[in-house]
């Protein structure tokens, strides 16, 4: 759907004035030393090579052999050079760069203050300056040098940070591209000398470089958030767009409100959301002096927490789902919070029922219901981080499968995974420079399988790498190419690069899937680099198919991720993408035209982008996590919490499955799938649809149970005891998609599990709808 809508005169006139102003890229990165230099200076090549008039001025090589040889051609503009406490300082001249007027003019350091005297104070200004003259520009800044992550830097790590520039000036660029490099990297750079004064700087600490590139990933992705939504506005498109998490907590002016936003908090920050608190008041009647002061109370604790609260009027009780699904839905929410009811099934008959209308009338959205712990338990403190346990295992004796565990995994492989939102964002050409640069410091690397796909710049990058020839696998009346497993391991090289890691092996191959070979390779004490997408990763196939309508059916384990010493993500900017698209690098230009209108909608890929920047902040936070950081920026996390999922053998049990593993990793919770199956023996169609989701379970690291023979009716009471004797403290089951008279006449399992497992969290995962638009709005109108 196009958005018709008439520009306003003041939008005309501002689409006008840009057609006259430079456009501003900013590469940014965790630290100096990250690549940003590098990367902008290899693209300003690229628009050389292209015919576009291209110079530098106050570019700062650092005297690093792969920098200074991306400088190639492009000329020169002097800077302007003074001293200050005795470093050199360079200012752009801007005189010269308007006298010599190029399209565009590439220059390091957004954050750097001019010399005193100078025509503005800052490079900020003087970027400005030369956008308002036509004069395209591209520059670079390190995250911390952006004033409110400065504030963090400066309370947390005691860093001092001289030179800033407002949070605010993201949003003016045209495009962001994030160079992301882990900390083992950046040390490894720092021992070859390859950054200036690192050794002295507190920056580069191993914890320290691991949070810093954390704020990096999530405050990208939050900017692509943001142009996700307006994107969406303009389509018509309503509700949560798969790639990130909004919680909604609904509540009263009570004492237990606060117990609600505490949860909702802590499954916000788990999930890495924002967080909305909300309330309703009658118009009828004023608040009580209790209900003020609960009030105050409220507002103060949503303060606090950071979420943004919001009272909401209302003229009936029986209005009050409608009024609740219409907010959430216009708020992209993804997750509603709320608090059990105490109804009886009669008093939900007689009365009707808030949480069984809202449960109905949601679209696209979970409903989590908070457990009522003070029934069971006589309490009311929620799940709060845990006292660290004591570590005896320096002084445990190792019993003799320990040993041999941790021999294996100190004889095996260093993994690197490098992962992009899309094909096309340059994985394999990093993983090949990467094997060059390598190869030149004497490292014994070979290639083990490659699939340029015809890109001509990716070709260029094989250079000198030996190449591993496939194994030829005959498969009915053809012969098929693989990876030669076999072959790579006699000839024992100390890297190999694999392309395309999700790949799904011919039948009559050794392993499934590629990842296995890989494990292989590792497992023979050989390192390997290999590169993945992000919309293969296993748990993330249900977000990937509601963002692009595609099912993806080559994945790999998120526990591949894990494996993984490094994780590394190649972001561009989903412009940029279209743009090499259509310029027939990415595929062959039969299949351009068919690529733009479906996966590479430019939607699907901001979506997906923010979906990669997110999936690797979270990863890097396990990391830090693992590293034994105390204050983890996702929050605490309870030791204790048990996940119990309950599927059918219908379509949406795979969905539901991921979604435990999910909340099961970020929670760090032990999670259990249980089928019940009511009636009759098996079926064969059955019994391999059990057999698959019990393989997904089993692959994604949980504990799968079966329950034969149990009687439809009793099927609430089943699941409630099986869950109780794990001592789960989390109920996951699908939104009920029976037909609404079977629901009234013989009421639904969820509808029981609310009312008797009011001690546990439930989570009700909705059914998706694809084609909900904004004037659907119109359904919960008041």
């Amino acid at each position: 759907m196009e958005n018709f809508k008439r520009k306003s005169p003041e939008e005309i006139l501002l689409s006008i004035s840009k057609l006259h102003r430079g456009r501003l890229k900013i590469f940014i990165g965790a630290v100096s030393g990250s690549g940003k230099t590098y990367h902008m200076l290899r693209e300003g090549t690229t628009l050389q090579q292209q015919g576009i008039d291209v110079v530098i001025c106050a570019v700062s090589t650092l005297q690093r052999p792969e920098t200074i040889e991306q400088v190639g051609e492009l000329e020169r503009i002097p800077s302007i050079h003074w001293t200050k406490a005795g470093m050199e300082k360079k200012d752009l001249n801007i005189e010269a760069i308007l006298s010599r007027n190029p399209e565009v003019v590439l220059v390091d350091g957004l954050a750097h203050r001019n010399r005193q005297g100078a025509e503005r104070p800052t490079r900020l200004e003087d970027i400005h300056f030369l956008l308002s003259h036509g004069i395209s520009v591209m520059t670079t800044v390190n995250v911390y040098e952006l004033e409110d992550v400065r504030e963090l830097v400066q309370k947390f790590m005691d860093i001092r940070v001289e030179e800033t520039v407002s949070a605010h000036t993201l949003e003016i660029a045209d495009e962001i591209r994030l160079i992301d490099v882990t900390p083992e990297t950046l040390l490894q750079r720092v021992s070859e000398g390859h950054v200036r004064n690192s050794k002295a700087s507190p920056l580069f600490q191993r914890g320290t470089l691991g949070v810093l590139r954390e704020l990096a990933l999530r405050l990208v992705a939050e900017g692509v958030n943001d142009s996700l939504e307006k994107h969406r506005e303009q389509m018509g498109m309503l509700g949560p767009s798969g790639a990130a998490e909004r919680i909604l907590v609904s509540t009263q002016y009570h004492w237990n409100g606060s117990i609600y936003v505490r949860r909702g908090q802590q499954v916000a920050k788990r999930l890495n959301g924002e967080l909305i608190v909300v309330t309703f008041v009658s118009r009828k009647h004023p608040l009580t002096k209790e209900q003020a002061a609960f009030k105050d109370s409220l507002v103060k604790l949503a303060k606090k927490v950071g979420a943004d609260f919001e009272e909401l009027s209302f003229h009936s009780r029986r209005r009050l789902p409608d009024r609740l699904i219409r907010y959430a839905l216009e708020h992209n929410v993804t997750r509603i919070v709320l608090g059990h009811s105490r109804q009886s099934r009669w008093q939900e008959f007689w009365q009707g029922s808030v949480v069984n209308d809202i449960l109905r009338k949601s679209t696209n959205m979970d409903i989590f219901m908070v457990a009522d712990r003070a029934e069971h338990q006589g309490e009311r403190i929620m799940p709060a981080k845990l006292a660290a346990p004591v570590d005896n295992s320096r002084y445990h004796r190792l019993s003799s499968r320990e040993v041999d565990e941790k021999i294996g995994r100190i004889k095996r492989g260093r993994f690197k995974v490098l992962i992009g939102a899309a094909p096309g964002v340059g994985k394999t050409y990093t993983m090949l420079r990467e094997g060059n640069h390598l190869l030149k410091k004497g490292v014994d690397v070979v290639i083990g399988l490659l699939e340029t796909h015809g890109r001509l710049e990716t070709g260029q990058q094989v250079a000198g790498l030996p190449l591993i020839e496939r194994a030829q696998i005959k498969y009915s009346d053809t012969v098929l190419e693989e990876m030669d497993t076999e072959a790579i391991i006699r000839r024992n090289p100390e890297l190999v690069l694999v392309d395309e890691l999700a790949h799904n092996n011919v039948p009559g191959s050794a392993n499934r899937k590629r990842y296995e070979d890989v494990i292989k390779i590792l497992d023979a004490g050989i390192s390997v680099i290999s590169t993945v997408n992000v919309q293969h990763l296993e748990s993330l196939n249900d977000a990937v198919a509601q963002i692009t309508g595609v099912r993806v059916r080559e994945t790999v384990p998120d526990s591949i991720l894990r494996l993984a010493d490094e994780v590394e993500l190649i972001d561009v900017a989903p412009q940029a993408l279209q743009a090499r698209m259509k310029e027939g690098k990415i595929y062959a230009r039969e299949k351009i035209d068919q690529a733009l209108g479906n996966f590479f909608k430019i939607g699907n890929l901001i979506a997906l982008r923010e979906l990669a920047l997110r999936e690797i902040a979270d990863d890097v936070d396990e990391r830090l996590e693992s590293w034994e950081r105390k204050n983890s920026l996702r929050g605490p996390w309870n030791k204790q919490e048990v996940i119990f999922v309950c599927v059918k053998l219908s379509p949406n049990a795979e969905k539901l499955i991921r979604r435990g593993f999910r909340s099961a990793f970020r929670m760090k919770a032990e999670w259990i799938v249980l089928y019940v199956h009511a009636g009759k023996e098996m079926t064969e169609e059955e019994r391999k649809k059990k057999d698959s989701i019990e393989n997904l379970t089993l692959r994604l690291g949980g504990n799968f149970e079966m329950i034969l023979s149990a009687p439809s009716a009793k099927l609430a009471e089943v699941i409630q005891e099986k869950a109780d004797k794990h001592r789960a403290t989390q109920l996951i089951i699908g939104q009920c998609d029976r037909p609404v008279w079977r629901r009234i006449w013989e009421g639904t399992v969820i509808q029981k599990l609310l009312r008797t497992a009011r001690h546990m969290d439930i989570l009700i995962v909705a059914n998706y709808d694809p084609y909900i638009k904004r004037e659907d709005l119109s359904a919960h109108d008041l």
